[in-house]
């Protein structure tokens, strides 16, 4: 057998710049190249093999969470079927990376971790950084990362990586079993040769098919629809991600069936789609939440049924209501007590499109449908019309926004009060123009996952929408937006705190505790003194970004106009008023004290236990 010698480092790169993915003819390769900050733990095994291998590319990111937020990004822009490699060093660098892991695979997105690990000989035990165990030896940090892996391995000899690297590629190719996976390879390892098989470093392409559920069970759910009188489909990532976006519109547009989109599916029809009813679940509009009550069979596609989509199991209350779930995740498809339809979503809508042949909802359903679909975009135009209030309204800035960017333009945001305005309000108008992380709701992302959207779709102009409390979390991957040349332009609200939460910790009796960037009162002894004195844009500006500040909506678009013609990261700063929102939001079940001293806790107690009376099992 022809061998090659390699150290396990220069292998596993040379083996990862060797993989291909292909769907519908279409091939590409799977990594864009990697992402890293380099340690004692892989700068002489991973950063010697990139060194030598210019034809995967290296990018230095500045926060090891950050970088796996930037390739899930990029996944995500490209249907899971490219992504990045992320390594670090063991210790702190490899801990940083556990929860971009874990956001990561929530949301069913492919990204390779390589953290370096601990001695495997052990010899010099305990090294720098080592997490050291009375009860084992065969454990370190990087153990954080199994349960938030779909696939985790640790390379303590050579020859093991001959059978771990296939494996991490069929995870990672799994449009089923995907997020993100762990190759744990130790310092000493990464740096040992060893006569590797030269078929092991061949071009490999692996093939994403477009699977299909058993035949009797899709004709039990065409008879369902059949017989249907308020039918539901309940667009996810899943929509997306399949490339079905084309396929539901024309089966929605000849049936008549209305959809609602989760925050991972949002998109999956132009907002002024007739069968868009917009938002779902606790976020949602008014007629995604009257359809959704009234449903007697929902079809979810590619969702996972999160509870801000159910609104905490209380959305669908037809006492005889059906589920057909659509999903490529047999995990997933089970879900309410549903007819699983387990397989490609593009795949299956076609099948039913076919197979429904003349069905059609009734006039009246129809009706209803368009006409919630109208008031809505109506109630758009209000929120979106120019106040010119001191502070802004948060609503008019999304307006403004989304008014001025282009179809084909992308908005980044992740957590906050931000992302259930924007579930409402952003007019969708390509199915990767609105682009949430609210799968772990992860602060930090909205940056970091900018830049991954931007290296996936250079052309289109990059929107983030961050508040001043996710900013502070994780802005420095401004600077690598600026080391790569790749333009983003960051609106920062300025709301002095956690808004969101302050309006949650309101709304359950504790009066916004702990949600405001103050001093601490000496006669309180409680964060309630004065404003903390924070410049962001002098921050912003010692990045590298060039920034803009806006007092009000006419000043933000001003400001709008003159970052496009900017071609650096331009960071526009504008406050807003945290106390002024969307209405309409629906219950979401978050616990209250039982018991408390204050008055408003126990009101608020009594509306959660009325509330949880909504709540159903779909069995």
């Amino acid at each position: 057998m022809e061998t090659t010698r390699l150290t396990v480092a220069q292998a596993t790169i040379t083996y990862l710049k060797n993989q291909y993915v292909e769907r519908d003819g279409v091939q590409h390769k799977f990594f864009a190249g990697c992402f890293g900050i380099l340690g004692h733990g892989n700068v002489a095994g991973i950063g010697q093999a990139l060194h030598q291998n210019p034809d995967f590319p290296f990018y230095v990111a500045r926060n090891e969470q950050a970088m796996v937020h930037t390739a899930a990004a990029f996944a995500k822009v490209k249907n899971r079927l490219q992504t990045f490699v992320c390594t670090s060093s063991i210790g702190p660098g490899a801990t940083n990376m556990v929860t971009g892991a874990a956001a990561a695979t929530i949301n069913r997105i492919p990204v390779l971790l390589i953290p370096g690990d601990i001695f495997a000989t052990r010899h010099v035990a305990p090294v720098l950084q080592q997490l050291e165990s009375n009860v084992t030896q065969d454990i370190s940090v990087n153990d954080c990362f199994k349960p938030v892996s779909k696939y985790w391995d640790r390379i303590n000899r050579p020859e093991q990586l001959i059978t771990s690297l296939p494996e991490v590629m069929r995870v990672l190719t799994s449009q089923a079993e995907t997020g993100a996976v762990t190759l744990s390879i130790p310092q000493d390892v990464q740096a040992e040769a060893f006569d590797f098989p030269s078929a092991l470093f061949q071009k490999k392409v692996w093939y994403v098919g477009r699977t299909m559920p058993d035949a009797s069970l899709l004709e039990k759910a065409i008879q369902q629809i059949k017989s249907s009188k308020k039918p539901l489909i309940i667009a996810g990532g899943g929509t997306m991600y399949s490339g079905a976006t084309e396929v539901l519109k024309n089966l929605v547009n000849r049936t008549g069936i209305p959809v609602i989109e989760t925050f991972a599916g949002k998109g999956s029809l132009d907002y002024d789609n007739p069968q868009n009813l917009g938002a779902a679940g606790v976020t949602g509009t008014p007629g995604a939440i009257k359809m959704a009550n009234d449903a007697d069979v929902v079809i979810g596609i590619g969702t996972r049924y999160s509870d801000f989509t159910t609104i905490s199991k209380s959305a669908f209350q037809n006492p005889n209501v059906k589920f057909i779930n659509i999903n490529i995740t047999e995990f997933d498809s089970f879900k309410h007590g549903a007819l699983p339809l387990v397989g490609d979503a593009k795949a299956i809508l076609e099948a039913i499109n076919t197979q429904l042949d003349n069905f059609k909802v009734a006039d009246d359903y129809s009706k209803k449908i368009v006409d919630f679909n109208s008031s809505w975009d109506a109630y758009v135009s209000e929120v979106y019309a120019e106040r010119n209030v001191v502070p802004a309204f948060q609503g008019e800035v999304i307006g403004a926004v989304n008014t001025f960017s282009d179809a084909n333009d992308i908005m980044v945001c992740a957590a906050g009060s931000l992302p259930g305005d924007l579930h409402k309000l952003w007019r969708t108008r390509n199915p990767k123009g609105f682009h949430l992380e609210y799968g772990y709701s992860c602060m930090g992302y909205e940056i970091a996952g900018g830049l991954g959207a931007k290296m996936a779709h250079p052309d289109s102009e990059v929107y983030v929408l961050v508040g001043d409390g996710s900013y502070l979390m994780m802005a420095q991957e401004i600077v690598t937006s600026v080391q790569e040349r790749k333009k983003l332009t960051i609106v920062l609200l300025n709301n002095d705190g956690y808004a969101s939460i302050g309006g949650l910790s309101s709304s359950l009796g504790s009066e916004g505790f702990g949600t405001y960037y103050r001093y601490r009162n000496e006669e309180t002894n409680q964060l309630d003194g004065g404003l903390l004195p924070i410049d962001y844009a002098a921050n912003a500006a010692s990045m590298g970004a060039y920034v803009i500040k806006a007092t009000n909506v006419t000043e933000l678009n001003t400001a709008l106009k003159k970052a496009k013609t900017i071609d650096q990261t331009t960071l526009i700063y504008i406050e807003v008023d945290r106390k002024k929102g969307i209405p309409g939001y629906a219950w979401w079940d978050v616990a209250v004290a039982e018991i408390s001293e204050k008055e408003a806790v126990t009101e608020s107690y009594e509306i959660y236990q009325e509330n949880k009376k909504t709540q159903k099992y779909h069995l």
